[in-house]
C-alpha cells in the first residue's frame, strides 16, 4: 500500500495537516483498488497546529518516516521564512533521493526551497507569497497564479481547502481522473457534513457507485476507457464484447467480476455519472447533456437520473452548488477572515476544466 508520509513541523495550518487523511481516506473508502496509508511525522521542534485553535495531533512518527514513503508532503508552518528545523533538509533530500515524491503546500514550498531541490524548476505557493519565493529563490520558477504545478518528482500549490487541489493532483497521477473527480465530489460531501436539504440530496445522489477495476492486468481496461469515451453513442452489448475481443457471455462474466456490475448498467452507471459531472461544473442545458451522455432526450435523462439519484437534473445541480457556496471563500473576503499561517491564501480553482467559467468553485 503507497504510504504518504505528511511532514508537521510546529505552526502547521491544521488544515493542512489534516486535509490529506481526508482526500486520500475518500479515495480509498469509495475506491475498492485504492489504498493509501497516511502517516503522520513530527518534524523536531513540533508542539502544536498554527492558530486559530491550535491542537496536538498524535504524530507517531518523527523525520525517519520520511524514509521509504511513496509520498512525502510538505505543508506550510509559522516559521516558513527562517530555516527548516535541524535534519528537515537532509530528510527532505534523502526522500528524493531514494525516489520518493514530494508536494509542497502553500507556505510548504518555501521548505522544499531551502533545500535546493526545486531550482531550475517550476514551483507553486499560495498567490501572496509568489514573489517573495521568488525573490528568495531566483532559480526556481514560480507560477504566481498558486496552480498546481509539476516538476516530477515535485508537485506544488497553493494549497485549496489545506491542500486537497495537489491531493487530487497527485490521485490522478496514481489511479487517473475518474477515481480524482469522484474523490473530489466525496470530499465536498464529508466537508459539509450530513446535515440540510442540500447536503441529503446530493449525497443520495452519490451513493451505489460501481466497483471501479483493479490497477494493471486489467483484460476491461482498454474497453472501460473506449466506452467512457464514447459515450454519446447508442453502445450495445455486441460492440462492448467485439471490442474487448470476447463473447457477450465472456464480456458479462469478466464484468460483475471487476465492476461489480452486468455490462449495460455499468453504461448507464457511466452515462449519470458523466451527467452528474456537466450538471456540476456547466451551465449546459438538460437536452445538450442528454445528447452527450448518450440518454438521447431529457425524458430519457431525467427517468434514468431519478431512478439512480433520487432526485432531477436541476435539483441535483442546484444542490451541489449549494454545497459548493458553502464550503469556498468569495474573492476579495479579508485577509483575516481566513485560516491561521498562510490565511491570506485564498484559493484559487484548481484545474479549468472542472470550475464553471460563471463560478469560482473552490476559490
Amino acid at each position: 500500500m503507497p504510504v504518504i508520509a505528511v511532514l508537521a513541523l510546529d505552526g502547521v495550518p491544521g488544515h493542512q495537516l489534516t486535509a490529506p487523511g481526508i482526500t486520500f481516506g475518500a479515495a480509498a473508502r469509495h475506491h475498492p483498488h485504492v489504498g493509501y496509508e497516511v502517516r503522520y511525522c513530527a518534524g523536531p521542534g513540533f508542539r502544536t497546529t498554527g492558530a486559530p485553535a491550535p491542537f496536538r495531533p498524535d504524530t507517531p512518527w518523527g523525520l525517519e518516516g520520511l524514509a521509504g514513503a511513496d509520498t512525502v508532503l510538505v505543508p506550510g508552518h509559522d516559521g516558513f521564512r527562517a530555516e527548516p528545523p535541524p535534519g528537515v533538509v537532509d530528510a527532505l533530500r534523502a526522500a528524493a533521493a531514494g525516489g520518493s515524491r514530494i508536494g509542497a503546500i502553500g507556505t510548504g514550498t518555501f521548505t522544499l526551497a531551502a533545500t535546493g531541490l526545486l531550482d531550475g524548476r517550476r514551483a507553486a505557493t499560495g498567490r501572496r507569497y509568489a514573489a517573495e519565493l521568488a525573490g528568495r529563490h531566483p532559480r526556481i520558477e514560480v507560477d504566481p497564479d498558486g496552480s498546481v504545478t509539476d516538476a516530477a518528482p515535485f508537485h506544488s500549490a497553493a494549497g485549496v481547502l489545506g491542500g486537497v487541489d495537489l491531493c487530487l493532483r497527485l490521485i490522478t497521477l496514481d489511479h487517473g481522473e475518474p477515481v480524482a473527480i469522484e474523490t473530489e465530489r466525496q470530499v465536498f460531501l464529508e466537508l459539509h457534513g450530513p446535515a440540510g436539504p442540500a447536503a441529503t440530496t446530493a449525497s443520495a445522489a452519490t451513493t451505489g457507485t460501481a466497483r471501479a477495476p483493479g490497477p494493471g492486468g486489467s483484460r476491461l481496461g482498454p474497453t472501460l476507457r473506449w466506452l467512457e469515451a464514447h459515450l454519446d453513442r447508442p453502445l450495445t452489448l455486441n460492440d462492448l464484447a467485439d471490442h474487448a475481443g470476447l463473447t457477450v457471455r465472456g464480456l458479462t462474466r469478466r464484468f460483475r467480476a471487476e465492476t461489480g456490475l452486468p455490462p449495460l448498467q455499468y453504461l448507464l452507471r457511466a452515462r449519470i455519472q458523466l451527467a452528474q459531472r456537466l450538471l456540476e461544473r456547466g451551465d449546459e442545458p438538460v437536452e445538450r447533456i442528454a445528447t452527450r451522455t448518450g440518454l438521447g432526450t431529457p425524458a430519457n435523462l431525467r427517468h434514468h437520473f431519478q431512478h439512480h439519484t433520487g432526485t432531477s437534473p436541476r435539483t441535483y445541480r442546484a444542490a451541489f452548488r449549494s454545497l459548493v457556496s458553502t464550503l469556498t471563500w468569495a474573492d476579495g473576503r479579508p485577509a483575516g477572515d481566513a485560516p491561521a499561517a498562510d490565511r491570506a491564501d485564498r484559493p484559487v480553482p484548481p484545474h479549468d476544466r472542472r470550475a464553471p467559467a460563471d463560478r469560482r468553485a473552490w476559490s
